[in-house]
């Protein structure tokens, strides 16, 4: 009986993801590779080309029982980590990523710079949609202040519960 398939970021040795994506495929394993559609200049022309979004990233959806099925492609090095479980990529995020990269063209992937001083939104838990300011950066957490009720609230959150607030 197979188990519930969930969707993984695998990771690709440089410059491999579409190769990557491909093999998957023809693995008849259910594959993402998020493509971007940029122009590229030369010294004699422009043109239009597909390029992955995220660099040496692949998404997969397996059940836990295939992930030696995809280790085994060539080209993928491994799961992405998280707390020492491949990381788990939520249905819904894949969905947003193929929406926005249907809607926009020339689309930025950037790291998530989280500082000390940096506004955040947390998304997840007791304190969702609450806004608060980091005070400390550690490794996968950090500390934010959080200003309502009239006290400040201190709280360890996992970086992956934040939103940055554009100022």
């Amino acid at each position: 009986m197979s188990g519930e398939k969930k969707w993984y970021a695998v990771y690709t040795k440089p410059r491999w993801e579409k190769k990557v994506f491909e093999r998957l495929q023809n693995e008849e394993l259910e594959a993402y590779c998020p493509q971007n559609r940029v122009r590229k200049k030369w010294s004699d022309r422009i043109k239009w080309v597909e390029e992955p979004l995220f660099k040496s990233y692949v998404f997969v959806k397996v059940a836990e029982e295939e992930m030696t099925r995809v280790r085994m492609v060539n080209g993928v090095v491994n799961f992405v980590y998280w707390l020492g479980k491949p990381a788990v990529v939520k249905h819904r995020e894949i969905e947003v990523i193929r929406k926005f990269l249907n809607n926009y063209s020339e689309v930025q992937a950037l790291p998530l710079d989280i500082k000390t001083d940096s506004r955040v939104t947390i998304q997840r838990g007791a304190l969702m949609d609450k806004n608060a300011r980091i005070i400390k950066v550690l490794k996968n957490k950090v500390q934010v202040v959080i200003e309502s009720i009239g006290y400040t609230l201190v709280a360890l959150i996992d970086k992956s519960n934040l939103s940055m607030i554009e100022e």
